[in-house]
């Protein structure tokens, strides 16, 4: 994966860097905002019932931030996807094949592709909710903490008994690049047949819905079709290039977008799941990969987001690495996002997936398409000079900085 990297750009006084946070009334649910609820031990039954896994308490030297309430007029971020211990070892190079070799560091850190886009929205102090599996172990409660302290609401994070969490082996060069190698556990295995009723009702009343190809494919179509069937005509992209005053408004009438993070299995994506996504982001490798077309320019880029085009994917939204990002509208000229090198990048893990959520975070707030890209390089930048996934997610107040500083 290439660095990811923030832009130059003029600050935006339309950028707001606080949230109110009152309690909204939901006539079904209550939302959990309660960080310290403890880990229940209950066993998996041949059900397969989930057991809720809200989260554990923390040290009490740690202040976790708490999960921002939802407020009148906004709706939440939904994250449904994979929670993984991201296992890192610190390298010189990669091994030649049968070499062995000695790591210079290693530790084991939160990470996973929607543990990631959620810790990211959270600490965006946007209200965001995790859908997602771990196993009843070490590595379920070191990301469980992590979530927490992201102030993501963790309601429907459940632990499973017959898999182990997932995690991921992240070779880290010293450039900041790494190789990655998944093992899927929870992620992948012991989900329900049928989503409960209590994880579809959150996914029906989400503002934006984030999905990734680190869990089945059929969980995905579900939560799409699920979110889908509240906005049966979504024509959402109508209201982000109005004034500012009336795109609240217009986001609520036309519904917001299913995004689906093409990065996890190397599959071909399922007609059917591309039916009910709005936005689909690849990273050029992905896009290559599964349009089987080059990406070396980006005229070659534009040709390969045309397959998903013709396959009914209206938007595609390209991580380019060091060369920025582009979202490309079906009928429009692409928009292009360059880049400005950060201070040091120490590491590149997750720097996708916080473009995605951050972009995902700007446009449920009503923002431009152009603000969106911006927000989400700025907060990219931030990203890759922190070693770490979760870690190394940036808070708002320090994504406005660096807007108002360039």
């Amino acid at each position: 994966m290439s660095a990811m990297r923030a832009v130059a750009f003029s600050p935006s006084n339309q950028w707001y860097d606080k949230i109110q946070t009152h309690f909204s009334n939901h006539p079904n649910r209550a939302i959990n905002t309660n960080p310290h609820l403890q880990f229940n031990n209950t066993t998996q039954n041949q059900s397969n019932r989930r057991n809720l896994f809200p989260c554990f308490s923390t040290d009490a030297s740690k202040t976790p931030n708490p999960p921002t309430p939802l407020t009148i007029t906004s709706s939440p971020l939904v994250v449904v996807g994979s929670a993984n211990a991201d296992i890192y070892v610190e390298i010189d190079r990669l091994p030649k094949e049968g070499e062995t070799i000695s790591a210079k560091n290693g530790q084991t850190l939160a990470g996973g592709k929607g543990a990631n886009q959620a810790a990211c929205g959270g600490k965006l102090s946007y209200p965001t909710y995790f859908v997602g599996q771990v196993g009843e172990d070490a590595h379920g409660k070191l990301i469980t903490e992590a979530l927490q302290s992201g102030g993501v609401h963790l309601d429907h994070l459940s632990a499973v008994s017959a898999a182990p969490t997932g995690h991921a082996v992240v070779m880290l060069q010293s450039d900041g690049q790494n190789s990655i190698i998944i093992v899927g556990g929870a992620n992948m295995h012991c989900w329900p047949e049928k989503l409960s009723d209590e994880d579809l009702e959150v996914v029906r009343n989400a503002g934006i819905v984030l999905l990734q190809r680190e869990i089945p494919e059929s969980v995905n179509t579900q939560v799409a079709k699920a979110f889908c069937s509240v906005f049966p005509a979504r024509h959402f992209l109508q209201f982000i290039d109005q004034n500012a005053a009336g795109r609240s408004k217009a986001a609520k009438s036309a519904g917001v977008p299913v995004i689906l993070d093409a990065g996890g299995m190397e599959a071909p994506i399922s007609q059917e799941l591309l039916n009910f996504v709005d936005i689909l982001s690849p990273n050029e490798t992905e896009l290559r990969r599964l349009t089987g077309m080059p990406t070396e320019s980006f005229e070659q880029i534009s040709h390969a987001v045309v397959k998903f085009h013709k396959m009914g994917v209206k938007q595609v939204l390209v991580k380019l690495g060091s060369k920025g990002s582009a979202l490309f509208v079906e009928g429009e000229e692409p928009i292009k996002q360059s880049v400005i090198s950060a201070a040091k990048v120490l590491d590149t893990t997750g720097a996708g997936d916080t473009f995605t959520a951050s972009f995902a975070v700007a446009l449920v707030e009503g923002k431009s398409k152009r603000e969106c890209l911006r927000f989400a390089a700025a907060a990219a930048s931030l990203c890759v000079q922190v070693k770490g996934a979760i870690p190394s997610m940036p808070e708002r107040k320090s994504v406005l900085n660096l807007l108002q500083s360039h």
